[in-house]
């Protein structure tokens, strides 16, 4: 299947055969002035590593694993604190997008939509996601083998969805564990469309710490590394100044003080790869 490229920004192209992009940013927007400087921090790094960078935040959290848990802004605080972001710091956004309603809206900011891997398989959503004409990155559900992921395709095509990214996140393995199966992005990347890694919500132990899911960040380059030998369009990172403090996914979050040695060496294996 020959790669397909699609076109994020007049300056990021994703493709199997491109040298990687990087996905980054909080789990949630977490105030205005945290996502301004993080993004701009983020942006220093990867710009010093040339190193094509996309910005990710979310404004609804809205499968957090307890109804107590802080979930973001909402939708109309948060796409103006992005959009804020794309303005100032030139950067393309990522954003997830929950319910059909959401998908127009969302879409005047966002330059990818988001498909959460608990609604991989919503055909209404995927439809109205698609329908935007905004590339869509779609995460397989934890509960998908890998092959499934082109019934998700066949829906998407179905509805006219061309900009399709496909992102692995772990499969569920017992209760409060995920694994990868690198298998899996090779499957994956026999559709022709972009393949992303995302290397934190891989780390992730959903539900494990009660009223929140816990994490193993530790293992986050290892499997990071392990992705880019396979041959990845992208790399999906959840970046901290301070995890232990983050109000969502900070157990499985990289701290800002090892992004860019993270990058440096996924640089290094995908410029191997892709020779």
């Amino acid at each position: 299947m020959q790669n397909k490229k699609i076109q994020i920004s007049k300056n990021i192209i994703l493709s199997n055969d491109k040298p990687f992009a990087v996905i980054a940013g909080p789990c949630v927007i977490e105030s205005e002035k945290h996502v301004m400087a993080l993004a701009a921090k983020l942006k220093k790094i990867t710009s010093k590593l040339n190193i094509p960078f996309i910005f990710k935040a979310s404004y609804d959290k809205a499968n957090r694993s307890c109804g107590c848990s802080y979930r973001g802004p909402g939708i109309q605080e948060g796409l103006r604190i992005l959009a804020r972001v794309k303005k100032e710091l030139s950067l393309p956004i990522l954003t997830d997008v929950h319910t059909e309603e959401q998908a127009a809206q969302a879409a005047q900011t966002a330059d990818i939509l988001q498909i959460p891997a608990f609604l991989s398989r919503q055909t209404d959503l995927i439809k109205a996601c698609v329908q935007t004409g905004k590339p869509v990155n779609i995460k397989k559900g934890q509960f998908l083998a890998p092959e499934d992921i082109f019934n998700v395709i066949d829906k998407a095509e179905k509805f006219g969805g061309k900009k399709i990214t496909l992102t692995e996140r772990g499969a569920s393995f017992g209760y409060h564990n995920l694994v990868v199966d690198f298998r899996g992005l090779a499957i994956m990347k026999r559709s022709g469309y972009p393949v992303v890694f995302d290397a934190t919500h891989s780390v992730q132990l959903p539900g494990g710490a009660g009223t929140k899911s816990g994490g193993n960040r530790e293992f986050v380059l290892p499997l990071s590394k392990a992705a880019a030998a396979v041959g990845i369009a992208a790399l999906f990172l959840e970046v901290h100044e301070n995890p232990d403090k983050a109000l969502s996914d900070g157990a499985n979050s990289v701290n800002l003080n090892y992004f860019e040695q993270i990058l440096k060496d996924i640089k290094a294996i995908d410029k191997a790869v892709k020779a």
